[in-house]
């Protein structure tokens, strides 16, 4: 007898341990698999994925001639790849060598690619690098946030050595919460490396990463004709790590946000209004600069025709809702050297039109406004502002005691 029950004991025993193996066993591998489409899925940087359902407007085909130009022959190519049924971006050499293996090709087809000035130069050797390491990375920066639940992202274009600008910020109008009416605001200061004779700051901006959490950067020299290539590294992101963002504003450093007031405008927006968001004080009759001293200077050999309409680049809002079409069609456009005009050509192709706001001042307000408090309290952003600055109207937009 006592045998029998030892032996059923033992029995029992074997029985839930096999089930148990079993059942770990098929959870396990179901999780894989799980991980494995999950993954899949969300790999938004596969051009597969997403360039084929992007088609670039009428509107924009019509505004850019097709003619000998540099830029205007790389995107009529891009799109004729893309109706052909092709990649329309070619493949890119490793980051270490691509600006080297560009040099042939550029000679070969821009002719007086020697007479251009040593930027423009450097720009164009880095036309179609467009995959720098990344260095600081917040993957986990949108974790729980939803569409349903209104997310606004401040991306913020910083450099490395603007640490005193990205602590105003984070004290003030980029401060990270949930604001009145709901609205979760998250930051992110994206930038680049500084420059191989300048000092390295990496020890101190890994500890600045680490005690924040908002730096996103990539391997990559800060520059003036860099900032495309930086807004289109942060597009990439986005979709992969915040695909479901309400809205975006991507800024400066330097400006000042009535963040309050900022909420308020995305609330007022209908649903069709918020979901095509393109907004900001608007630059509607551009055409490039010819002149060789002016740091915005476009060569008539490198690009030929006008401007689209864009937002001034000291900041502007729109709707996160666009940020899968707009890396999508960035694939087919080439990189431009001035970002805000670039973005304004990305939402040209998407069809998607301008909001001119007011309440944007990106080309700062009249001299005896500066120091004016209301002025401040009754617009959405004024660029161009110290630190110190941004403190003060900071605090006195919000003080009870003000009187506009």
């Amino acid at each position: 007898m006592k045998r029998a029950r030892t032996f059923s004991a033992m029995l029992v025993v074997t029985l839930f341990l096999v089930v148990f193996y079993m059942t770990v066993h098929l959870e396990t591998t179901l999780t894989v698999r799980a991980l494995k489409n999950v993954s899949k899925s969300k790999d938004f940087t596969t051009l597969s994925a997403v360039v084929h359902i992007v088609t670039v407007s009428n509107d924009l085909r019509q505004m850019i001639p097709k003619n000998g130009a540099y830029w205007n022959r790389l995107l009529y190519s891009a799109m004729q790849s893309l109706e052909n049924g092709e990649n329309p971006r070619r493949k890119e050499p490793h980051w270490s060598v691509c600006r080297e293996e560009n040099r042939e090709l550029l000679k070969l087809n821009v002719h007086d690619f020697d007479s251009y000035p040593a930027l423009i130069q450097e720009f164009l050797r880095g036309l179609n690098c467009k995959s720098p390491p990344l260095l600081i990375d917040q993957p986990y920066k949108c974790v729980g946030a939803v569409r349903e639940n209104k997310t606004l992202l401040f991306a913020i274009k910083s450099s490395p050595r603007n640490f005193e600008r990205r602590q105003a910020v984070r004290e003030t109008w980029g401060r990270e919460g949930v604001y009145q009416g709901g609205m979760r605001v998250r930051l992110v200061f994206v930038m680049g490396n500084t420059a191989p004779d300048d000092p390295d700051l990496s020890v101190l901006l890994s500890f600045e990463a680490k005690h924040y959490e908002d730096i996103l950067q990539w391997d990559f020299n800060e520059s003036l004709l860099n900032l495309t290539l930086k807004m289109n590294l942060f597009l990439q992101w986005t979709v992969k790590n915040c695909p479901s963002l309400s809205f975006v504003f991507s800024g400066d450093d330097d400006v000042f946000i009535n963040t309050p007031d900022l909420i308020k405008y995305t609330e007022s927006l209908d649903a069709s209004k918020a979901s095509q968001l393109y907004a900001g004080q608007i630059i509607s009759t551009a055409s490039p600069l010819r002149n060789p001293r002016s740091k915005y200077f476009i060569p008539h050999s490198f690009y030929n025709g006008p401007y689209a309409p864009y937002a001034g680049g000291g900041g502007f809002l729109f709707s996160g809702a666009l940020l899968k079409p707009l890396f999508s069609v960035s694939q087919i456009l080439p990189l431009f050297p001035i970002d805000d005009v670039y973005i304004g050509m990305l939402m040209k192709a998407l069809g998607i039109p301008p909001e001119s706001h007011g309440g944007f001042r990106t080309f700062d307000v009249r001299q005896q406004d500066r120091e004016n408090i209301c002025v401040h309290k009754n617009n959405l952003l004024i660029h161009q502002r110290l630190p110190h600055e941004i403190e003060k109207m900071w605090k006195g937009i919000n003080s009870p005691l003000l009187t506009c």
